[in-house]
């Protein structure tokens, strides 16, 4: 079992900035990809960044240029900066990780972009 928690969600201004962690409970980035996904109302769950067990990384279109996943390798923790923030980025942001450990899932964090 692998439990992620995750932090960083907020309110924020039109073009601010927020980074969301996410926590796994033991060290999985050698054998799992880790993913943020966002689920807006009414819309469908997209995924929005990934970093794969090997480094390399993968955004949705929407997001490139302004948002950046990276992971503490010796914190088990994964980041998503997310910066010049649009009131269409607001969503509940959750994070995943995928692999040879397993399939698991945050329990999510609220953004909303917002003036």
């Amino acid at each position: 079992q692998v439990q992620l928690v995750e932090s960083g969600g907020g309110l924020v201004q039109p073009g601010g900035s927020l980074r969301l962690s996410c926590t796994a409970s033991r060290s999985i980035f050698n054998y799992n990809a880790m993913a943020w996904y966002r689920l807006a109302p009414g819309k469908q769950r997209e995924l929005v960044a990934v970093v794969s067990s090997g480094g390399s990384t993968n955004y949705t279109d929407s997001v490139k240029g302004r948002f950046t996943i990276s992971r503490e390798n010796a914190k088990n923790t994964v980041y998503l900066q997310m910066n010049s923030l649009k009131p269409e980025d607001t969503a509940v942001y959750f994070c995943n990780t995928k692999g040879l450990l397993g399939n698991y899932w945050g329990q999510g964090t609220q953004v909303t972009v917002s003036s």
